[in-house]
């Protein structure tokens, strides 16, 4: 039950991050839960070999460069998903990967949390 939570939570961020910049553009809650969807499976597959890969510049960088990384699990997922999900650039998705992060974790701390411990 919590992945179906933290799926509808990643799909209403990706939203919320499409309705705060033009350059990235997503075709609506449907395909922000396809998008969510993907980016989970992305995230589970592809993203560890990622880390792995770039451990040294991850150590260097004292953990920044999982942004980037992040980042690129975006664009993957935009580019899987055509033209239902786009962004305009690896910038925007390193602004987009920091915002995905850090409402990602606000929401998940203070209410996807509390609502799951109390069942």
């Amino acid at each position: 039950m919590r992945w179906l939570i933290q799926l509808i939570v990643n799909a209403v961020v990706l939203l919320i991050i499409a309705n705060l910049f033009a350059a990235v553009e997503l075709s609506g809650f449907g395909m922000a839960l396809l998008a969510s969807l993907i980016l989970a499976v992305v995230n589970t597959i592809v993203k560890p070999i990622l880390v792995v890969l770039t451990l040294p510049a991850t150590i260097l960088s004292l953990g920044l460069f999982l942004f980037v990384i992040n980042a690129v699990t975006l664009l993957l997922t935009a580019w899987l998903m055509g033209d239902a999900f786009t962004i305009d650039g690896f910038g925007w998705a390193i602004l987009a990967a920091v915002i995905f992060a850090a409402l990602n974790a606000i929401i998940s701390n203070f209410i996807v949390d509390p609502l799951t411990k109390k069942s």
